[in-house]
């Protein structure tokens, strides 16, 4: 951020403070429903936001990233959750963001443009999957409180519920749906997640709707940061997470990295790959010691950052003070928000992430990469996260390697 400081007066604070306004309200539901999805609790996700996304905006290598709990862990953090409790999902991320500090001293920042785009594209494809039908649930008002983990488990289990659909619920999850696309196309600038989740919630509120809201399934949110303290790092609890540990910090890192690409392009900055790992490592490593989820930086807030105007760092953590802010004194407001209208908008980021522009490309592209798009996709949906991406990053290496036409190697019997 140092490199940000000379020069810096009334006229950039100005920029910063709407962008970082605009931002937090953006962030604010988005950080909701991420926790909500991931098995955790609203608090979690407000609470990663506020610490994790003020440490990445304040010591990361982007100008202008803003960090988070984003779509991309749902998967793996649900997942850890179901099978260590919510402790040792702390544990994981603790764990995580050590490796990605190491990541940055070694000076790792670089080796993202080493992994395969369609292995990307396929497990970003295949967590927009699961995200969505995640919340088909909560978005038809089922009343279902405990998901499987597995995503063809899931598909029985809500095609079993289906007689219990909510009209009160389906309608306030379509209108929010039809307000943020609206919002989106008419006023572009504006907050609209914020205003579109706002307005269908004050309708639930108001008349009193038979909808269920964050308050009525989590309790009331707090009205403090609450007090760090270590995680569980006893040996055998390390040693039974650092798997989930390596994936966390590899979705971290790939799509810190992958979203300060994207501010550049539109910026026209140049980001520091081996700060932003290290900004990640520690805004991990802060997050674990106040209970939250893992975090790293969200390419749609930081896109919705710089087209609000945002010129530094000071944004990102104007976000973050504007949220917490929200914590302290908002919370029962916030507890209004209707599950429904968080599913909806859970729903559309899933759509988003899939990027369905990119689909006519994909079919043009040769059949390995196609294969192993579909291959890690479907890995992602029917195993887990962690082959996936191991097969998918293995298999593209090698692919990139005999198109390089490397010679095999000279293979001799040994000699026993």
């Amino acid at each position: 951020m140092s490199d940000t400081l000379p020069g810096y007066g009334l006229a950039t604070f100005r920029a910063d403070l709407f962008a970082g306004l605009t931002v937090a309200m953006v962030a604010l539901p988005l950080s909701l429903a991420i926790a909500i999805a991931s098995g955790a609790t609203p608090a979690d996700g407000l609470i990663t936001a506020i610490i994790a996304g003020f440490l990445i905006s304040a010591l990361g290598g982007s100008r202008v990233q803003i960090g988070g709990p984003t779509g991309a862990f749902i998967v793996v953090v649900f997942s850890v959750i179901a099978e260590h409790g919510y402790g040792g999902l702390v544990t994981a991320t603790f764990m995580a963001g050590l490796i990605l500090l190491c990541a940055g001293y070694l000076r790792a920042g670089n080796l993202i443009q080493y992994i395969p785009e369609p292995v990307v594209n396929g497990f970003t494809i295949g967590i927009a999957l699961i995200i969505a039908t995640s919340q088909i649930a909560d978005f038809l008002g089922l009343g279902l409180r405990h998901m499987p983990a597995d995503f063809l488990e899931k598909l029985p289990v809500l095609w079993a519920a289906r007689g219990a659909v909510n009209p009160w619920s389906l309608g306030i999850g379509l209108a929010t749906l039809g307000l943020i696309i609206l919002l989106r196309r008419l006023f572009p600038r504006w907050p609209g997640l914020i205003v579109a989740v706002g307005a269908t919630s004050a309708l639930v509120w108001a008349f009193a709707l038979p909808v269920e809201t964050l308050e009525g399934r989590f309790g009331a949110l707090p009205d403090r940061l609450p007090v760090p303290g270590l995680p569980d790092l006893s040996p055998g609890r390390l040693a039974a997470l650092f798997p989930s540990a390596l994936i966390i910090a590899f979705l971290a890192g790939v799509e810190s990295l992958l979203s300060a690409m994207v501010a550049d392009r539109m910026h026209q900055s140049r980001h520091r790959p081996n700060a932003e790992l290290l900004a990640q490592g520690w805004a991990n490593l802060a997050s674990a010691l106040v209970a939250g989820l893992p975090a790293t930086g969200a390419i749609a807030r930081t896109a919705t950052n710089i087209r609000a105007g945002a010129q530094t760092p000071v944004a990102g953590m104007i976000h973050a003070l504007v949220l917490l802010i929200c914590l302290l004194v908002a919370g029962p407001l916030v507890g209004h928000m209707a599950l429904p209208a968080l599913a909806a908008l859970l729903m559309l980021t899933a759509w988003n992430m899939s990027e369905p522009h990119h689909w006519p490309h994909y079919l043009r592209l040769r059949a390995a990469d196609k294969l192993l798009l579909v291959l890690t996709m479907v890995l992602t949906l029917l195993v887990d996260l962690t082959v996936a991406i191991g097969v998918g990053v293995a298999l593209g290496l090698a692919i990139r390697l005999r198109r390089r036409n490397v010679p095999p190697a000279d293979w001799e019997a040994p000699d026993r």
